[in-house]
């Protein structure tokens, strides 16, 4: 979109004194940008040492006609080649050239570094940021297409008019090589109309819109009054078919009105508060028709380029422009805004976006007064130019332009249909320690779609132990609550049919570790019940199974636990035969857990100890009764890596 800026922040330049930059500066301040580029670029490859000033001209060349991977380069040397501190101007362009080279890891610590010592600033840009990340993880809310009369040229900036599309456009091919526009050696700009297909979006039979005094230089960027009755439109200072220039040689643009009379546009005059000394363009008719909206670079504004009001009366006439302030403008370029009932959008290269110009929303709150600018995501927005949207909230439908890749053109304009919002239901509850009922904080709760397979969204409950989600209405969502040294547990949350309806009450109490172990001496074991054995047996049991089903639980609760198994024979029998009985016990114990899906590496031994470590009096030579003899048949489950410390 560069390459075609109706509007751009016009700058004064001066011509260095050094022989071997006059050629390329002359061309940079005749905005002839691709030449300059080659010729800065000559300059610079033969030069032994880096001229900084060159070298912004190159890199601003490059940027000024989107070649935004090479702008990258060379803003990447002046960065790192300058002492001082980058010119905050430079530094944005510098910050979208790395966006719009898929560069974000480096474009966010540019951020960081840059802006350290501006709390304001980094807050703003944090809550965009994390606006921006939770859209990136969710479905896109827009679906776009391409609109079949997009040329190989630049075609953007769509206006509603009747059952049409008006829009800007260099396409006319009759134009001669010395009547193009040196910026990007295409021809001027000039108006549109094409027939739009109310079902689908589509747009046909694009032709010239009629303008009775048409210049030979830039028409473009227009809106239409409430009534219909007359249009607001960009064009070049001229006369006389020539341009008229300022006393810095630069032509300037300005917003005309002129009156629809059937094809023509006629009695066209220009707004009260434009001026030879800077630019006015873009503008915009408020929903009421009492306000218009518009962009300049005229002093006092805070950025490039600024967005700016000024009340319609009924006579046709202007009052003093109202700068839109700081929550909307910034140091770099804000364009191309549209207004609906509640909403400002607008383009910007310096609000936190995907790279280049992104669009954004503001809600309106009252009087020139809006909200954070939250970026509209990555269908709408690409990591290059996107703007001029305009949107009809009655069907959820609109335009834009871009000039993203596997486009026809420099700039293409595209359909957009908004889906339905996503209504939401309230979810809630508190989790509570099994075994205490106290309540646990810091529990991790993380929301699964299950349609989609993706994890949503993961929040952790405070000091009493309390969660709130906002669930999507009709939709099954998985919760899965964890803490270290706690058992998990999913629940499947189902929405009901009244999303008004907060559903409260959710409760889940979570297992610790602590409550399924037992400290004996030094060692850490699984509380479970004794695993008995028959005598003189080393099968595993039915209600040995019921036991072992614990220390399943355990370690699958807890995957990075590792356990040894110790096992006992009671005293009777021989020693050595004992001990070898014990061995195939523990070894019997071993196999069956690992045969229900416990990883063999987790288990650190499988040893028998005999009769060494009996459990009561039942020694050889003492009798006992049966009861007494199996209490001495058993395995212990002894906790020996990643064992807590409690």
């Amino acid at each position: 979109m560069k390459k075609i800026l109706i509007f751009i922040a016009f700058l004064s330049f001066g011509m260095y004194a050094q022989n071997n930059t006059w050629k390329a500066d002359e061309l940079y301040a005749e905005y002839h940008f691709e030449a300059a580029a080659d010729q800065y670029k000559k300059i610079i490859d033969k030069s032994t040492t880096l001229n900084p000033d060159a070298l912004e001209r190159l890199a601003n060349s490059y940027f000024n006609i989107a070649d935004y991977q090479n702008a990258y380069v060379w803003y990447d040397k002046l960065y790192n080649l300058n002492n001082e501190r980058m010119k905050e101007s430079t530094f944005i362009k510098y910050l979208q050239s790395a966006k719009s080279s898929r560069d974000y890891e480096k474009a966010n610590r540019l951020i960081q570094d840059y802006y350290a010592d501006d709390y304001s600033r980094i807050e703003t840009i944090t809550i965009q940021k994390r606006n921006l990340d939770e859209i990136k993880v969710s479905d896109s809310l827009y679906k776009i297409q391409n609109v079949s009369i997009n040329s190989k040229m630049s075609d953007f900036a769509p206006i509603y008019y009747k059952d049409y599309i008006v829009f800007s456009s260099t396409r006319d091919t009759s134009v001669t090589k010395d009547k193009l526009y040196p910026w990007n050696n295409q021809p001027y700009l000039d108006l549109y109309i094409a027939e739009k297909n109310k079902e689908n979006g589509e747009l046909k039979d694009a032709k010239k819109f009629s303008l009775k005094s048409k210049s030979n230089f830039h028409d473009a960027t227009l809106c239409f009054s409430k009534d219909g009755k007359f249009v607001y439109f960009t064009r070049n200072y001229s006369t006389n078919k020539k341009l008229k220039t300022n006393k810095e040689g630069v032509s300037n643009f300005e917003i005309v009105r002129g009156y629809i009379n059937g094809d023509n546009i006629t009695n066209i005059e220009t707004l009260s508060f434009n001026s030879m000394k800077y630019s006015c363009g873009h503008p915009a008719i408020s929903p009421d028709g009492k306000y218009l909206y518009f962009v300049s670079d005229m002093p006092g504004g805070y950025g490039a380029s600024d967005i700016y009001y000024t009340e319609i009366f009924e006579d046709g006439k202007t009052n003093t422009p109202i700068n839109l302030g700081p929550t909307i403008n910034t140091p770099g370029r804000e364009m191309f805004p549209f207004v609906t009932d509640s909403t400002l959008y607008f383009s910007s290269d310096a609000h936190y976006g995907l790279g280049g110009l992104d669009i954004f929303e503001s809600k309106i709150k009252g009087k020139n007064s809006y909200e954070i600018p939250l970026n509209l995501g990555g269908s709408l927005n690409s990591n290059m130019d996107d703007f001029s949207l305009i949107y009809n909230p009655t069907n959820r439908t609109g335009y834009f332009a871009s000039n993203r890749s596997l486009g026809k053109g420099d700039d293409d304009i595209y359909y957009f249909r908004k889906k339905e919002p996503l209504l939401f239901q309230t979810f809630s509850g508190h989790v509570y320690d099994e075994k205490t009922k106290e309540p646990l904080e810091g529990v991790s709760v993380e929301v699964k779609d299950i349609l989609n397979d993706a994890v949503t969204q993961t929040i952790q409950t405070g000091d009493s132990g309390y969660y709130e989600l906002e669930l999507p209405f009709k939709m099954e969502q998985q919760l899965t609550f964890s803490k270290p040294d706690y058992t998990s547990e999913k629940i499947y949350a189902k929405t009901t049919e009244d999303p008004k309806v907060a559903l409260r009450g959710n409760d889940v109490y979570l297992t610790s570790l602590k409550s399924l172990t037992v400290k004996e001496g030094n060692d850490l074991k699984i509380d479970v019940d004794p695993i008995y054995f028959e005598y003189n047996k080393a099968d595993i049991t039915p209600q040995a199974q019921v036991a072992l089903e614990k220390v399943l639980y355990v370690m699958k609760e807890f995957p990075t636990l590792h356990i040894m198994i110790e096992s006992h024979t009671d005293s009777r029998g021989s020693d050595s035969y004992n001990m070898s009985l014990s061995n195939s016990r523990a070894e019997h114990t071993k196999r069956y857990i690992i045969a229900n899906g416990i990883e063999a590496n987790r288990i650190e031994g499988a040893r028998g100890f005999g009769e060494s470590k009996l459990k009561n009096k039942c020694s050889n030579g003492v009798s006992c009764s049966e009861e007494e003899h199996s209490l001495n048949r058993r395995s212990n489950f002894i906790i020996v890596e990643n064992k807590p410390d409690f």
